[in-house]
């Protein structure tokens, strides 16, 4: 799996931060400074991508799910549209406390989901009364706008991909208490510690975010494709 250095270069990956609002545990990371800007060293960006990639690859192809976060007005658009595709969970709407430490209610609100999408397709909705109907479509609404991009997640997922470490620091919190691998771009102003697997990145343009984003989503799918193919191979030499 290889990444196109000049693709990056061409989405602007490489911008970090003011130098005044740097983490200095991203100096490893950075190439150098330009009118008060660093400069992220892409060469590191593509290691950081591909082994992240690789791994990614390998989690999906075991069958396991990967949780992506990303709230920020620049990210929650990108990331939604290119995970649906995969058929991983998201949240790009606002991450509730507990999303992770807490699951069992997570859980909880998805079966009221799941219980109220029932009714509709066995009639029962059509016995209450119109009041009832109306209180029970606006709850699934609500429910739908927090946990409707998980609701196909069963159990905490294997690894979680955040966007942004410094903006998701609850998540990024709760996966680290649970043991969670996390994946992530991490910008100039943040801190790259405790994250399992760093792209040093630019995480504030769409552009950026949805190219690293779309290289993450294409190891997913290869995992899946390659998961699917071992399935068949299995079945045909059973038959």
């Amino acid at each position: 799996m290889r990444t196109n250095f000049d693709e990056l270069l061409e989405a602007g990956v490489h911008f970090g931060h003011l130098k005044s609002k740097w983490n200095p545990s991203m100096a490893p990371y950075i190439f150098s400074e330009k009118n008060g800007i660093h400069v992220i060293d892409l060469n590191k960006t593509v290691r950081k991508i591909e082994t992240a990639a690789a791994a990614m690859k390998q989690i999906t192809k075991s069958g396991k799910k990967v949780l992506f976060v990303a709230t920020k007005k620049q990210a929650k658009h990108v990331v939604a549209e290119l995970v649906k595709e995969t058929n991983m969970p998201y949240v790009t709407e606002r991450w509730l406390g507990g999303m992770l430490t807490n699951f069992s209610t997570v859980k909880k609100s998805i079966r009221k989901m799941q219980a109220y999408d029932k009714m509709l397709v066995d009639g029962t909705i059509e016995t209450m009364s119109k009041r009832e109907r109306l209180q029970r479509s606006r709850q699934r609404e609500k429910l739908e706008t927090v946990f409707g991009s998980i609701s196909d997640m069963n159990r905490t997922p294997a690894a979680i991909f955040i966007v942004d470490v410094k903006k998701e620091n609850i998540a990024f919190a709760e996966a680290t208490k649970l043991g969670i691998p996390v994946f992530a771009m991490v910008d100039t102003n943040s801190n790259p510690k405790g994250v399992d697997f760093v792209i040093p990145s630019n995480d504030d343009a769409s552009k950026s975010i949805a190219k690293v984003i779309g290289i993450m989503a294409e190891a997913i799918k290869e995992g899946l494709s390659e998961r699917s193919a071992a399935k068949g191979k299995e079945v045909a030499a059973k038959a």
